[in-house]
């Protein structure tokens, strides 16, 4: 009988520990900042290696995705891009911002897959400062705003943290409930602009089936 009582008074004691250990994890990862995007967290998921689970806690999982996101759009490969996005929630772009559900276009996967191939115009929102409606193909709308310069190289990776913020009203995580966000931003790029041209790719993420899937692209720069 003492073995089994031993094992008893262990076993409530084992868990409690396992509990505390995971609300320890859960707590600590989630506001980090990774200072460069091509550090190796950031590296897309490399051949063979096992898919995490899309828990509160896979952050590098979250990188990952972020990162084949983002160099797939720098290689204009849609394909890839395509298998990235949500399968029934769909992408949606917002060109500066401030997230707007009514407005703001949303495609399908297989429309992404498609989007070379779309010679459709579509009203994204307007332009800061003079209110003209951008009017663009989705293929213009990527190269003038999404991907307007190289974010694979961004200086400054915010992890579920906005890096900069301008006028426009910043509500990423308002927006998305449950879903988590990598912010890709450019500071500044000319020294003498002083940070006026700053700009950001928020890149929105929602977990399905233990993979994180691509929800929604934010353009964001200095506004007046």
């Amino acid at each position: 009988g003492g073995i089994s009582d031993v094992r008893r008074a262990v076993f409530p004691l084992l868990l409690f520990l396992f509990g505390f250990v995971l609300g320890l994890l859960c707590l600590f990862p989630i506001h980090t900042v990774s200072p460069k995007l091509d550090a190796a967290p950031l590296t897309a998921s490399r051949a063979g290696e096992e898919p995490q689970p899309a828990s509160e806690a896979s952050t590098s999982g979250l990188l990952r995705a972020a990162a084949r996101a983002a160099e797939a759009l720098k290689a204009e490969d849609y394909e890839t891009l395509g298998e990235l996005v949500h399968p029934e929630r769909g992408v949606t772009f917002t060109a500066s911002s401030t997230v707007d559900p009514e407005t703001d276009q949303n495609f399908t996967a297989d429309e992404i897959r498609g989007l070379p191939e779309d010679p459709g115009q579509y009203l994204w929102g307007y332009e800061d400062g003079r209110g003209t409606p951008i009017l663009l193909t989705m293929e213009e709308f990527v190269r003038q705003y999404i991907f307007s310069v190289d974010y694979t190289q961004a200086p400054e990776v915010g992890v579920d943290r906005v890096v900069l913020s301008g006028n426009a009203l910043e509500n990423v995580a308002q927006a998305y409930p449950g879903c988590r966000f990598v912010d890709l931003c450019y500071p500044e790029r000319d020294p003498d602009l002083g940070g006026l041209d700053w700009c950001s790719l928020k890149l929105v993420f929602a977990p399905l089936e233990g993979q994180w899937r691509l929800v929604g692209l934010i353009h964001s720069q200095w506004t007046i």
